[in-house]
């Protein structure tokens, strides 16, 4: 199997981060373009806390989300992936699983790591990363992060 592009997706917490190492050795393996991606779920979406955003607020905090996303991006590949031959930071708006799908077919990603906590309930993995496996048309490397509960490490 030949990986010549490689997506990391990430919602930026020290959870997705985890997946790097296995990023790191996939890239050194292959000499592969690593594909970052950050996806802001869209507020418009969301329920109201105090009364509906006006279209002016709503873009206001889209530009600055936009913004934080680029900074914190551009921090973690430059801490982590500059042995990289390439990589290219992503950053969209929607539902996560569905803006990895999309990425895939538009940059033909030959493989996908990510890092899954199984967040709701008892299932192995978290619901994106679920929806990725299910419906990826490419390799998924999942990174199980979740921290073992205290009874059940005993």
């Amino acid at each position: 199997m030949k990986v010549n592009k490689l997506l990391w997706p990430t919602d930026l917490s020290e959870n997705a981060a985890r997946a790097l190492p296995q990023v790191q050795s996939l890239t050194e393996k292959y000499g592969c373009e690593v594909h970052v991606l950050y996806v802001i779920q869209e507020l418009a979406k969301h329920e109201p806390w105090y009364g509906e955003f006006d279209q002016e607020h709503l873009e206001k905090i889209s530009v600055w989300q936009n913004e934080q996303a680029e900074k914190h991006l551009n921090q973690i590949c430059d801490k982590y992936l500059h042995s990289c031959p390439r990589y290219i930071r992503h950053v969209s708006s929607g539902d996560p699983a569905t803006e990895i799908l999309n990425l895939i077919e538009e940059e033909n990603i030959d493989m996908v790591v990510m890092a899954t906590c199984g967040g709701s309930g008892t299932f192995p993995f978290g619901s994106v990363a679920d929806k990725v496996v299910k419906h990826s048309p490419v390799a998924v490397v999942t990174i199980p992060v979740c921290p073992v509960k205290e009874n059940e490490a005993n």
